[in-house]
């Protein structure tokens, strides 16, 4: 599953992104990456483990919600639902 998300670009600014996969590990495990930064550039990289799918997901569809709170827009979804 992966989310990418993006601020609509401002004046003098470029439009900053937000890049949300969700990985199964090879602990029998999930990992949640989460990419973000300035379009254009390399961005900051965090990742968070769970130990199953369903905490992963909510982990995911709560990082997206709190992205769209802040102003981002999804612009590509892969394997997302709810």
């Amino acid at each position: 599953m992966r989310i990418y998300m993006q601020t609509p670009p401002a004046a003098d600014d470029p439009p900053r992104f937000c890049h949300l996969i969700l990985q199964k590990d090879l602990l029998d495990g999930w990992s949640l990456v989460r990419e973000t930064g300035p379009q254009g550039r390399a961005g900051r990289v965090t990742k968070r483990h769970f130990g199953s799918h369903d905490e992963a997901t909510d982990a995911l569809v709560q990082e997206r919600d709190q992205q769209v709170r802040k102003g981002y827009r999804v612009v590509f979804a892969e394997g997302v639902g709810g």
